[in-house]
C-alpha cells in the first residue's frame, strides 16, 4: 500500500513546497490548511505519518496531536515550527511525537525524518496485524481448550490443571497438544507470550 504523508500547515507556500518535495521521491502527500480540516479527513487506513505545524490559527499542532490520540489515530507525528521553544518541544515529545524540526529546514533532513516515521508506522501496523491474528486464534478455542489454555499460561503443570478441572492428566495432555496446535505455538514460552499479549493473563503474576 502506498505510504501517505499528511502535511498540515497554514502557510500555503510551505505546504506547496513540502508536498512537491515529498511527491518528488514517490510519496503520496495530502495537504491541509488547518488542524480541523486534517482531522475531518484523516483515516488510519495504511502506513502514514503527519507533518504538523505547531502554531496555526484555531487548533494548534499540540491540540491536534491530543485529538488524534482521543480519536485513536495512532500515526507518527513530526512537528515543524519556526518558533520552537524548549517547553513546546518537551510537551510534543512527552505526548509521543517522533521528531521536531525547526523551520527553515533542509530537504534531506525532512525526508530522513519522514522515512523514519513511515518505517515506525509500518512496524506498528505489522505488530497490530500479528496481534489480531493471535487474538483470532485465541477466540477460536473451544471452552474446554480455553479451560486448559488459561491455567497453562498461568504456570500450572498438567497434574495441577487436571486436579482443577476434575479430569485425568492424560485428558489435559491431549487438550494441551490441541491448544498448542490451534494457537500455532512452538513452545510453552511462546504460548505464555500470546496469553499476555491478548490480555488472557497479566504480564506480572
Amino acid at each position: 500500500m502506498q505510504a501517505k504523508v499528511y502535511v498540515v500547515d497554514d502557510d500555503q507556500g510551505m505546504r506547496d513546497s513540502t508536498v512537491w518535495l515529498l511527491q518528488s521521491v514517490g510519496l503520496e502527500a495530502l495537504s491541509f490548511a488547518s488542524g480541523q480540516a486534517f482531522l475531518d479527513a484523516c483515516i488510519d487506513d495504511g502506513p502514514a505519518c503527519v507533518l504538523l505545524d505547531v502554531r496555526m490559527p484555531g487548533l494548534g499542532g499540540l491540540a491536534v496531536q491530543q485529538l488524534m490520540k482521543e480519536r485513536g489515530l495512532d500515526l507518527p507525528v513530526i512537528f515543524v515550527s519556526g518558533h520552537a521553544d524548549v517547553p513546546i518541544v518537551v510537551r510534543a515529545f512527552k505526548a509521543g511525537a517522533c521528531d521536531f524540526i525547526e523551520k527553515p529546514y533542509s530537504d534531506q533532513l525532512l525526508l530522513d525524518s519522514v522515512q523514519a516515521a513511515l518505517e515506525r508506522a509500518g512496524r506498528a501496523r505489522q505488530s497490530d496485524q500479528a496481534l489480531a491474528q493471535v487474538q483470532a486464534r485465541v477466540d477460536g478455542l473451544t471452552p474446554r481448550e480455553r479451560d486448559v489454555f488459561v491455567p497453562l499460561a498461568q504456570g500450572l503443570n498438567n497434574r495441577e490443571i487436571a486436579e482443577r478441572l476434575g479430569v485425568s492428566v492424560k485428558t489435559v495432555d491431549l487438550y494441551r497438544g490441541r491448544v498448542m496446535k490451534r494457537l500455532q505455538a512452538g513452545s510453552l514460552a511462546e504460548l505464555v507470550g500470546m496469553a499476555i499479549a491478548c490480555g488472557v493473563v497479566p504480564a506480572l503474576m
